[in-house]
């Protein structure tokens, strides 16, 4: 089904925002490199992705927190923010001591997020771009300062 694929309306716009933020942006996927090297093809996205995480990269996959780790293996360390539209994402992210943003573009109810450890949930890509001030996001970019 990779074909059928399509990036999320605003994915893009996000990245490009994180990246002017100054975020290192690590894309924390367990897929195999031609297709994570699609995703990111498909979003058009080549100038504002730091690095990617493949299932080359670790034993074990989402909820397992290897590939969170690894993430931020391949960012440089630091502190680090997840975002997910699954459980398993933030069950990673929780296992890696890495707090997470959820989103509901993955099947899953805002009660399932915040129970494997989102944060906070947004409705779609473009309402948590419209409210990046009020998330850790915006608390890492004061950070740096």
């Amino acid at each position: 089904m990779i074909d059928e694929v399509e990036p999320m309306k605003g994915a893009h716009e996000l990245l490009e925002e994180l990246k002017q933020a100054e975020h290192t942006i690590i894309l924390a996927s367990s897929a195999e490199q031609k297709d994570a090297e699609r995703y990111i093809d498909l979003l058009d996205a080549e100038e504002f992705v730091d690095a990617y995480t493949t299932s080359a990269d670790v034993a074990a996959t989402k909820p397992e927190p290897d590939i969170v780790n690894a993430a931020i293996q391949k960012a440089g360390g630091g502190t680090a923010v997840m975002i997910g539209d699954s459980t398993w994402d933030c069950k990673a992210a929780t296992a890696a001591s890495v707090p997470s943003i959820g989103v509901l573009t993955g099947g899953f109810s805002e009660q399932e997020l915040t129970e494997a450890g989102a944060s906070i949930v947004f409705d779609s890509v473009d309402h948590l771009r419209s409210h990046l001030h009020s998330t850790s996001l915006s608390a890492t970019v004061e950070n740096r300062k």
